[in-house]
């Protein structure tokens, strides 16, 4: 019994670009909405332990979101030459 694999078809759509370019475009945005809710959390949890009087903890979870934040912005150049090079075509 032998699979063959078999290229996804790609629809147009209104304004020219494919479905699977829109879903490629979806899935970059939901990534980069789920780093800046991870950034969000840590904040909010580095100002709980700064209340808390923890200044250790607050700054590793600082820290934390810096991290997330890089991720999301790196994502965000992505998605912005993803849809410079979209205009083109």
């Amino acid at each position: 019994m032998s699979t063959t694999t078999v290229a996804p078809i790609k629809k147009e759509t209104s304004n020219g670009t494919s479905s699977t370019e829109n879903q490629k475009g979806i899935e970059n945005h939901k990534r980069i909405a789920a780093h800046f809710e991870a950034a969000s959390k840590h904040h909010l949890e580095a100002a709980k332990h700064h209340e808390a009087g923890n200044h250790e903890k607050a700054a590793s979870c600082s820290i934390a979101a810096h991290g997330e934040n890089c991720l999301a912005n790196d994502a965000q150049r992505e998605d912005a030459k993803h849809h410079a090079l979209a205009a083109k075509m």
